[in-house]
């Protein structure tokens, strides 16, 4: 550990590791126990300053790619360039006096064995700092902050996702000391998935599928359980209703390493959202910081895509919307992103058009189960 008087506050030896490790309560709580010791210890010094504290640079120009070796994933994750939160100046001043209320609470709630999502936490640190926090964004990105000071994921601070996520089909669950539970049975709402993800992790599966479905839409994933498509075509569905939670993106990586021979193929609308969705659970997101990689899965891009846009009647084509725009000109910068997928962004484009997974049913309602069971036979996905 460097001299504690440098301009650098540097907490543990590993510092240079950009990781956020799963810790135990008691490991979290020493962590935050040496970085006030140390910050201390600063404040004591012989020539005392107030010093910088160092996080990991969590903006995209810090993301770099991992490509599998022996394996088809790949994933993004943060490199080694580092930014500050410094009391010293007058912009930063208030973040960094965020970063130790957050840590303090976080103490607390696993002094206490508790966990609280997000919401409950920024509610907790509006009553208690008012003048510190007055928005949802302050208390997430503090929370980053911390994640990067103390290199643990968010879920070792006590911090539960929201999660939003369902899953349905040929998958038996069972969490500890409850019965099993049928994900064929369980209606069109389908099983919730629990932001707990330690629960998550203890759950005992068994399936006798050959596919998971991860399906953009609630909609979509309503209308396919109704029609025990899951039956017709063996497979998992599960959805996090839109952009992909921490809680469902941790399911779909478990139940990955639980059934490494089932591919994960995605059912999402042919426009720039929809493949950014994609590629959240595919890559992972560098919104997630240090825990950007922790979850991916290889991912596969069953539909919509361009060659199935002349399925759809022309009049249920939509134009793109300026955010389209915004995100396709993201994607398009990603080196990560593979060439036939750019080669799909480029279509959206060019053709100012997008193309929504209901637009299927101009064949009937039954039609995208026969939709997806042909494009699974034929293999066509990538």
């Amino acid at each position: 550990m460097e001299d504690l008087s440098k301009s650098s506050l540097n907490f543990f030896a590993d510092q240079q590791l950009c990781s956020a490790d799963i810790l135990s309560p008691l490991e979290v709580r020493a962590r935050i126990e040496v970085s006030v010791i140390n910050f201390l210890k600063i404040l004591n010094s012989p020539d005392p300053a107030i010093s910088d504290l160092p996080l990991i640079n969590r903006k995209s120009s810090n993301s770099r790619v991992s490509q599998g070796l022996l394996t088809d994933v790949s994933w993004i994750f943060l490199s080694h360039s580092f930014c500050t939160r410094s009391l010293t100046k007058s912009n930063a001043a208030k973040a960094f006096v965020r970063v130790w209320k957050v840590m303090e609470t976080c103490f607390q709630i696993l002094s206490q064995e508790k966990r609280v999502t997000q919401r409950e936490l920024f509610y907790k640190l509006l009553c208690d700092s008012p003048e510190y926090f007055t928005s949802q964004l302050q208390v997430n990105r503090t929370i980053q902050d911390v994640i990067a000071l103390l290199h643990c994921s968010r879920f070792s601070l006590g911090i539960v996702a929201s999660s939003r996520g369902l899953v349905a089909g040929r998958l038996m669950l069972q969490e500890p000391n409850q019965e099993v539970i049928d994900c064929s049975a369980c209606g069109s709402s389908g099983y919730s998935i629990s932001g707990d993800l330690s629960l998550l992790e203890k759950l005992d599966l068994k399936t006798d599928a050959r596919y998971i479905i991860v399906v953009e839409k609630h909609a979509i994933f309503q209308r396919l359980t109704e029609d025990f498509v899951f039956n017709q075509i063996p497979s998992i569905l599960i959805t996090a209703k839109g952009y992909p939670d921490i809680a469902t993106r941790f399911l779909l990586h478990r139940l990955n390493r639980a059934f490494p021979d089932l591919p994960i193929l995605a059912l999402v609308d042919w426009n720039p959202a929809g493949l950014a969705i994609l590629c959240t659970f595919k890559f992972g997101s560098i919104g997630m910081g240090m825990e950007a990689y922790r979850y991916a899965c290889n991912v596969k891009w069953l539909g919509l895509r361009g060659d199935d846009v002349q399925l759809i009647p022309e009049k249920s084509l939509l134009p793109l919307k300026p955010r389209d725009l915004q995100i396709a000109g993201s994607l398009m910068s990603s080196e990560i992103l593979q060439e036939n997928y750019k080669e799909e962004v480029s279509l959206m484009v060019h053709n100012g058009q997008r193309a929504e997974v209901e637009a299927l049913y101009f064949h009937g309602y039954d039609y995208l189960g026969k939709y997806i069971a042909k494009k699974i036979v034929q293999a066509d996905y990538i």
